[in-house]
């Protein structure tokens, strides 16, 4: 499993959201909520854990 930290606007970090629950490939778990970044009013974070689907066979 990863522990993956997605970085930027939020709309961005929507987009990015719905390719990586669109792929086969991937499980994704635990999205968190929006961290505004400090400094600034744009930018967020956002924490999720990604996992290698098994392939059913």
């Amino acid at each position: 499993m990863l522990k993956v930290r997605l970085q930027g606007t939020k709309n961005d970090i929507k987009w990015f959201r719905k390719i990586l629950e669109r792929n086969p490939k991937l499980e994704v778990y635990d999205f968190s909520d929006y961290f505004q970044n400090k400094g600034t009013k744009k930018y967020y974070r956002v924490y999720t854990n990604v996992k290698k689907r098994e392939v059913k066979r």
